[in-house]
């Protein structure tokens, strides 16, 4: 999906990274010349140049499929495909989000469930015909998934895909959000909105977006974390302003009512009633204004932590938001002596043996969790 902003490349030590540091391309792209003569259905979209760079038309939702493709096939042993108008993801990318996922579950700062199972547990919302979170958690970290979507044609090839990767299959389920039948939390979840004092939704458009967990999520089910990557536009004429993308892609997939604000909204507004279900509720986000107002959404939901990041590929920046209700393991004592600008405050709950980056990051982390602004300069 579209919807982020063009971000300049910068170079040298102070430079962000592309790429999350785990991500198996953050050390060099893939080489499309050497995977064009290793799989011969790639080699058509694979141009050289005269200084014998290979390059690939992102404009070309054909060339795009099958680089995709080639790709979990190759790094990933995962068989895939999607017919013709599909949103076609980007590998790279969506492995970003999978690996930043990782990293909020192996902190510490939110407990997992008393009831949680060993194996981590995700809920994709939307998972499309790619159902790519799914295929790539499962291959890389051996997770398993409920994947939901709502039209015929996302399931069908959803499903498709799951069943071509039979060393998978066991981890993925595939669930339709229209048929779900409804659940005891659904019919409370209008009296917990009101009670918990939920944000209007924007313009009333949020209403007719097709249920999130409403129905979806079982009851007695738990989840380790939920991810989305949400419709960014409110109409298919705003996603194909970018001419140096493909708009592939179903309207379903790419607009909504409201945008990504609408849709984001919807999700942070069911995420009060199952709060329980979930250890970490997280959604990518295309306009870093929407990120702002989202957060401030979240926080006014009664959120106990919230966390945002920055995923970079190529020219494009999108971000992710993560929230969570459940009560943050370690606590940061501050002064409340006013009038002073610096604050002392102490660490709880750390491991002996921690070495001083340790002890940096887990600094970080509290005053991340607090809202407040710090980064270890590296």
């Amino acid at each position: 999906m579209g919807g982020g902003r063009k971000r300049r490349r910068r170079d040298g030590p102070d430079a962000p990274p592309v790429m999350h540091p785990r991500n198996r391309y953050a050390a060099a792209a893939p080489d499309f010349a050497a995977l064009a003569s290793l799989y011969p259905s790639f080699a058509p979209f694979v141009t050289v140049s005269g200084g014998g760079r290979a390059s690939v038309d992102f404009t070309d939702f054909a060339a795009t499929r099958e680089l995709t493709r080639v790709l979990l096939l190759h790094d990933h042993g995962v068989n895939w495909w999607i017919p013709d108008g599909q949103l076609c993801p980007t590998v790279p990318n969506r492995s970003n989000y999978i690996h930043w996922i990782e990293d909020l579950l192996s902190s510490d700062l939110i407990p997992r469930m008393s009831n949680s199972s060993v194996t981590v547990r995700g809920f994709d919302i939307g998972t499309g015909a790619n159902c790519i979170y799914p295929l790539l958690g499962a291959s890389l970290l051996g997770w398993s998934f409920v994947g939901s979507d709502v039209t015929d044609v996302a399931l069908e090839w959803a499903k498709r895909n799951v069943e071509s990767n039979p060393h998978l299959a066991g981890l993925i389920e595939i669930r339709n959000a229209n048929e779900a039948p409804c659940s005891s939390k659904s019919e409370t979840v209008a009296e917990e909105a009101v009670s918990e004092n939920i944000p209007e939704p924007v313009d009333s458009v949020v209403r007719a977006i097709a249920p999130i967990f409403v129905g979806v999520v079982k009851d007695s089910e738990n989840f380790d974390f939920c991810m989305c990557n949400p419709p960014f536009f409110e109409s298919m004429e705003e996603a194909g302003l970018n001419p140096k993308t493909s708009c592939a892609g179903t309207a379903e997939e790419m607009a909504c009512p409201g945008g990504e604000q609408a849709f984001i909204t919807h999700i942070i507004e069911d995420s009060v009633s199952f709060k329980n279900s979930f250890r970490w509720f997280t959604s990518m986000v295309g306009r870093k204004a929407n990120l702002k107002l989202l957060a401030s959404k979240v926080r006014e939901a009664g959120a106990s932590v919230v966390k945002t990041t920055e995923f970079v590929q190529g020219q494009t920046a999108r971000w992710g938001l993560a929230w969570s209700f459940i009560a943050p393991r370690k606590n940061v004592i501050r002064s409340s002596t006013p009038g002073k600008v610096h604050h002392s405050f102490m660490l709880q709950g750390l491991r002996r043996g921690n070495g001083a980056f340790q002890v940096l990051k887990s600094a970080e982390t509290f005053f991340c969790a607090s809202n407040l602004s710090c980064y270890i300069a590296r």
